[in-house]
């Protein structure tokens, strides 16, 4: 039996700690008299936390390991003596993981963001200790209350996978091609279709260290939006794409007609999503090198009334259009120094070779990341600026 290697959906039981007991205790010490209540207090049960991680892109730990229970919180003791917390299960899942209560269908997390944690199991609160209930005239108490009960559910994760631009296109159509040229992502390529079995992303990088990511989602079928073949769980990938790009398959390979492929696609995403089919779009016209491409080309256009963006991956022609297309539409974050608007011509950086580094080649560093010094306060005019 083949091994599963990706998980894009799965239910899990989670379960917090319960809460520790409170004590009921009496103080016992020689040549003291009335000793009075000492029971402490019980410690909080650990709490189930999903935590969104880098290193994490599937839910395959999940799939094999559904149970997710936290520790239980200690009982208190004799001595005033809080009960140990209980230890909370930090379960690391991938960015995009969509989080749902099964019973109400509610969503509970979208984790997006590196690093962001959300509780989806509260530990239970630690019960008093005797020591709390004594006064006047209560003076030797033995009520004390028990923990806070564990908190139960089970959620269904969904992963959508997070990327700038998505890759859209039938089978064989080059998608991982396309994304081997323009990344270093080194997804399986081969002759024949459904080589993607997952989404796999990429990161293009450009030479201002911006960076944008492009995922290609497994091949997509004539009635995916129905839920022929795995269509749906393809297409629920594309739904964080800012970008939406129509690999077509232009030389016709498989005997198929381009520009039909291209009103498919279309249709495809229009019938799963409306919104997602109004979002900025281009065309790819890709295998141009392959015979008929060109002839095919002229007859998309016409059909279509769409002027794709032409590219080979193996003489590797219009790849830089298709970066710079890119660009422009997701318009990523630029890391230049804070002193220059350009990126600086590396032939001109000074020599680095020496023992100490010219002041002047720090411009080149556009990746680091220079703050522009506090203006200081007249000292009569305290800390205002």
């Amino acid at each position: 039996m083949k091994a599963k290697t990706f998980i894009d959906q799965v239910e899990v039981l989670v379960r917090s700690g319960k809460g520790g007991d409170g004590a009921m205790s009496f103080r016992r010490e020689a040549l003291v008299e009335f000793g009075g209540p000492d029971g402490g207090d019980g410690g909080r049960g650990g709490d189930v936390v999903f935590k969104a991680s880098d290193h994490v892109n599937s839910l395959l730990s999940l799939f094999y390991d559904p149970k997710c229970f936290a520790q239980d919180g200690g009982a208190g003791q004799g001595q005033k003596m809080f009960g140990k917390r209980g230890k909370d299960l930090v379960v690391p899942v991938p960015l995009g993981t969509e989080v749902y209560d099964v019973d109400s269908g509610l969503l509970v997390a979208d984790i997006t963001e590196p690093g962001q944690t959300a509780i989806v199991a509260k530990g239970g609160a630690g019960g008093f200790g005797n020591v709390h209930f004594k006064s006047s005239v209560n003076q030797a108490p033995t009520e004390h209350t028990p923990g806070g009960a564990a908190e139960e559910r089970r959620l269904r994760l969904e992963l959508k996978t997070i990327a700038d631009v998505g890759l859209l296109g039938f089978p064989n159509a080059g998608k991982s091609s396309l994304l081997s040229s323009l990344s270093a992502a080194t997804p399986k390529i081969a002759s024949y279709p459904f080589t993607t079995l997952n989404p796999i992303v990429g990161t293009v990088v450009y030479h201002d260290y911006a960076k944008i990511r492009i995922a290609d989602v497994p091949g997509i079928i004539e009635g995916a939006a129905k839920g022929v073949g795995l269509g749906l769980a393809f297409l629920k990938h594309l739904e964080r794409s800012h970008v939406l790009v129509y690999v077509i398959d232009m030389a016709g390979v498989d005997g198929r007609e381009p520009w039909r492929d291209y009103e498919v696609l279309r249709r495809e995403i229009d019938e799963y999503s409306i919104e997602l089919a109004e979002r900025p779009s281009i065309v790819i016209a890709n295998k141009l090198d392959l015979e008929g491409a060109k002839e095919n080309l002229e007859r998309f256009v016409k059909e279509t009334g769409v002027s794709p963006i032409c590219v080979s991956c193996e003489t590797r022609d219009g790849l830089d259009a298709v970066k710079d297309e890119l660009r422009r539409i997701v318009n990523p974050v630029v890391k230049f120094h804070h002193t220059h608007d350009v990126a600086p011509d590396i032939k001109d950086m000074p020599d680095t070779t020496g023992d100490e580094i010219p002041a002047e080649a720090l411009k080149f560093a556009t990746f680091l990341k220079f703050e522009e010094p506090k203006a200081k306060s007249h000292p009569s005019r305290g800390n205002i600026h």
